[in-house]
């Protein structure tokens, strides 16, 4: 159960049938290469930052979703993203979790 919306870890919640999953939200406008750079860092965001620097927990969502410049869209299970700073997308570590693409991935229940 959710407790508190004062800077919650995870955008929406999305129910699907009768399980519900916490969606991560993140855009990227940077790219190089034709690969785009995501940030799952946070570096303050307001003149109330301390310094630190809060990475994206992978346990505190269900999917991550991703919507870049170009309109590509992807949307990758936690256990995928892994605890690093940031990820690059438009290569083949992801492809697979690409919405949209013609080697659209299904998720399925044993996928979760």
């Amino acid at each position: 159960m959710i407790s508190s919306f004062h800077s919650p870890a995870v955008d929406p919640i999305a129910e699907r049938g009768s399980d519900y999953h916490r969606i991560q939200v993140k855009t990227a406008t940077f790219s190089r290469n034709a690969r785009f750079e995501v940030y799952l860092a946070t570096k303050g965001g307001n003149r109330s930052w301390n310094g630190r620097v809060k990475t994206l927990d992978p346990s505190g969502f269900d999917f991550l979703f991703v919507l870049v410049a170009d309109g590509r869209k992807w949307f990758i299970p936690a256990r995928e993203v892994g605890g690093g700073s940031g990820l690059i997308l438009g290569g083949p570590k992801y492809a697979k979790f690409e919405v949209d693409a013609p080697h659209l991935h299904r998720f399925s229940r044993a996928e979760n």
